[in-house]
């Protein structure tokens, strides 16, 4: 019961995040990669001039999602996902780190990395706490950051058309939560339900602009065991994943300009502008193989330890017995 609680309680903490910060490297792959190769290179060798840092064949780069301005702990990160792209081929591996995680580092939870850094040192200091934070739990270098603000997720959505998305199973959701009712008192009404919408999804191909698809990723309240978890969202997010990658090579160069402009716009990061065209190129090799994605949720690698003093008196997670090569290794199994 315990492990299953664990797993449920990760999964709900990235899961949003971690679509739409995959859906952002698709826009990389074809959008910043399709401009690299039309666009950029008539236009400046400064474009071209500086390859990527790398190890071990291998470009590591931290995606963080911060909830953004309208929120409570707007610079806090509720996902921290390492994305490793291989040069060889291009082929690009996803590894979630749950936001729980604890950090002998920071002596805090590692979502809370970007926030200590940039409190003392601006982006810059938040970006690189960030970094250094990971790499020392996973014993793998970290050569960049991008911070995503989940904004952008309706954003990009409705600038590719919406997507069709083949819904496996009719569900309603009664619970669903609305923005910026929170702590609504509705009136004295003891069910809160003015905080609530009423979410309902039928069976079939369906189009969703940004704002249903968004709802249609998030949903978890609903009462039908096979759709009201954390895991049934999770395989909603991969048919998203999947629309959004077939629909994204099938824009016009218009549309291509307008998601560059808008992920650029969108995204704070160390990568430097005469970055994009050799990530582009390598990215390129990708674009017809699938992610590796993995998350850091296995039975054997992560315990949720009694709390204490020594964690601040918070839920955390460590690794199993407290085994600091258990992380690394993981990571280096992937990473081969």
């Amino acid at each position: 019961m315990q492990v299953t609680r664990l797993k449920r309680r990760i999964f709900s903490n990235i899961g949003l995040a971690r679509t739409i910060l995959i859906i952002i490297i698709i826009a990389i792959i074809s959008g910043i990669g399709w401009l690299g190769f039309s666009l950029f290179r008539p236009i400046s060798p400064f474009l071209f001039g500086q390859s990527l840092t790398s190890s071990s064949g291998r470009t590591n780069i931290l995606l963080l999602g911060i909830r953004g301005i309208t929120t409570d702990g707007p610079d806090m990160t509720d996902t921290m996902i390492m994305a490793s792209v291989k040069h060889t081929d291009g082929q690009i591996s996803l590894i979630t780190l749950p936001r729980d995680l604890w950090s002998d580092v920071t002596k805090a939870k590692i979502n809370s990395s970007y926030h200590l850094g940039s409190s003392k040192a601006s982006t810059e200091g938040g970006i690189l706490l960030s970094k250094t934070v990971v790499s020392q739990l996973s014993d793998t270098p970290v050569h960049y950051a991008a911070i995503v603000d989940f904004s952008l997720f309706t954003k990009f959505l409705d600038t590719i058309g919406g997507v069709d998305i083949n819904v496996q199973n009719s569900f309603e959701d009664k619970k669903y939560p609305v923005p910026g009712r929170e702590n609504d008192l509705c009136d004295g009404d003891t069910d809160y339900a003015c905080r609530y919408e009423t979410l309902k999804f039928e069976k079939g191909l369906q189009h969703m602009n940004g704002e249903t698809a968004l709802k249609f990723v998030r949903s978890r309240q609903s009462e039908d065991l096979a759709e009201g978890t954390d895991f049934a969202r999770s395989k909603r997010q991969e048919l998203l994943i999947s629309s959004v990658k077939s629909k994204l090579f099938s824009q016009s160069p218009r549309q291509y300009l307008d998601l560059y402009r808008l992920v650029r716009s969108s995204i704070v990061t160390d990568l430097k502008p005469n970055n994009y065209f050799p990530l582009a190129k390598i990215l390129l090799k990708s674009r017809k193989k699938p992610f590796s994605t993995y998350s850091i949720n296995q039975d054997n690698l992560l315990e949720n330890p009694p709390t204490s003093e020594k964690y601040q008196k918070q839920w955390v997670l460590i690794p199993k017995k407290n085994d600091p090569k258990l992380i690394p290794n993981y990571f280096q199994d992937i990473l081969k």
